[in-house]
């Protein structure tokens, strides 16, 4: 894990070999919530600062659908997962709280983006976006490498009792460790889903970042900052 600074912005990014996985932050107020001007022009200019031909995107309704992206523009449809092959093609999911989850195979070039809140945790939208994975790829599970972005973890992500009770009810979920009292760990039930799927722990890496109580990055917090409309962007692309 590296931090990357460019044009007065700061990203965490990780690097396998000419694929590029970058998490945003919120310095110098890097914003990239698309229903805003600032955030569109933000998106956009990803474009220039990265070297990239496009930028995809969904309407993200906190499902468990995942997307292709071939050559078709997929940002108007609603889903949480993006799938592609293609070079020089970022595709990323827009977070404030919730979980975003990278997933790539370097073999294959193949590379995916996944926004995991509660409800897409709790449906296995990573599970199901794996599955579409080897599916149209031909993948193989021990070449996928998984990378858990900035959220709100568990020392800070109070939920109700009866949505513990709901995921500790999970047939994946209920015999981990996923909570302390009503602080529920997204982490460790995304984690669960992939060693379930026999994803290698060492191919599972998290930058151990919360979006609400840490001190090192700035970051947008829906939970801490309840009027406020900024959205972290996490990405994915081949060079």
């Amino acid at each position: 894990m590296a931090k990357l600074n460019i044009s007065n912005y700061e990203f965490v990014t990780y690097k396998e070999e000419n694929i590029n996985i970058v998490f945003s932050t919120s310095k110098n107020n890097l914003n990239f919530n698309k229903r805003t001007k600032e955030g569109q022009n933000n998106l956009n200019n990803l474009k220039s600062l990265f070297k990239l031909d496009e930028v995809i995107y969904l309407n993200q309704i906190h499902s468990d659908i995942t997307h292709i992206y071939e050559s078709n523009n997929i940002t108007d449809l609603d889903g949480d997962g993006i799938i592609t092959s293609k070079n020089k093609i970022a595709i990323g999911v827009f977070t404030a709280d919730c979980v975003p989850v990278i997933i790539v195979d370097n073999k294959k070039k193949v590379v995916a983006a996944v926004h995991s809140g509660w409800k897409g945790t709790f449906n296995l939208i990573v599970t199901k976006t794996i599955e579409k994975i080897i599916e149209k790829y031909g993948c193989n599970e021990e070449d996928l490498k998984v990378y858990i972005g900035p959220h709100n973890k568990e020392c800070c992500y109070e939920v109700s009792e009866e949505l513990i009770e709901k995921f500790k009810a999970h047939p994946i979920y209920k015999y981990k460790n996923i909570s302390n009292g009503r602080y529920l760990n997204l982490q460790e039930c995304i984690q669960a889903q992939l060693t379930n799927f026999n994803i290698k722990k060492d191919n599972i890496y998290s930058t151990d970042i919360c979006t609400y109580c840490n001190s090192e990055y700035e970051l947008y917090s829906y939970r801490k900052e309840h009027e406020k409309e900024g959205r972290l962007f996490s990405f994915v692309y081949v060079e």
